[in-house]
């Protein structure tokens, strides 16, 4: 199994906790857009950054299956370009 479907596999995990924390949290009502009785309504800011976040993971999670898509269909150009990358950084972190 790959990194890349171990780190899918545990956002998708990550989300589904954390919708379940929020059904948790706030009862179902019968209107989505209005607040309950009692209760400020929701700050546009926090579902702007709950948004943002979504679609962070979302690019996150797409970046990884390209990857492992071009890394499976061209291995040795990785290896090969992963090894220049690894030998740029310990030149550029031994120049101390």
């Amino acid at each position: 199994m790959t990194a890349d479907a171990v780190l899918s596999r545990e956002l998708k995990s990550l989300q589904d906790e954390i919708l379940a924390s929020n059904r948790e949290r706030l009862p179902p009502s019968p209107d989505r857009n209005a607040a309950p009785a009692g209760q400020p309504e929701d700050k546009p800011g926090k579902q702007q950054l709950h948004g943002q976040m979504h679609e962070f993971v979302n690019a996150i999670a797409e970046f990884f299956s390209d990857v492992e898509r071009n890394v499976s269909a061209r291995p040795a150009a990785s290896v090969i370009g992963a090894m220049v990358v690894g030998m740029a950084i310990g030149r550029l972190l031994g120049r101390r």
